[in-house]
């Protein structure tokens, strides 16, 4: 298992940006794939972004896809979602998720570790 804590949410206006950090303890944060999900009030959690354990391989949801990228530092055993040109629609509690297979999915299902979330408002 690893423990997950995530920071750096908050309120921004629209158009603005944010980084969300999440600190991983435990197991060998090197060997596990990292991720993004979010979830809005009243909706399913949904995928975000996802990053292989050496940071060469990224994945991304359509609806963030060239306004928010994933980057990782295995020495800090830490993982960032830069968001950039942030939308109302954004406005969601990100959760950092670990996996501790070497392939990137897109299901929620396929992370058996999660942080306690980080609450993301993006104001028009």
């Amino acid at each position: 298992q690893v423990q997950l804590v995530e920071s750096g949410g908050g309120l921004v206006q629209a158009g603005g940006s944010l980084r969300l950090s999440c600190a991983a303890s435990g197991r060998t944060f090197s060997n596990v794939v990292m991720a993004w999900f979010r979830q809005a009030p009243g909706k399913e959690r949904e995928f975000v972004a996802a990053i292989s354990w050496s940071g060469g391989t990224t994945s991304y949801a359509d609806s963030v896809k060239g306004r928010f990228t994933i980057s990782r530092d295995n020495a800090k055993n830490t993982v960032y979602l830069q968001m950039n040109s942030l939308k109302p629609e954004d406005t969601a509690v990100y959760y950092c998720a670990a996996r501790a297979m070497f392939n990137i999915v897109r299901t929620p299902a396929g992370f058996g570790s999660w942080g306690q979330g980080t609450q993301v408002t993006v104001s028009s």
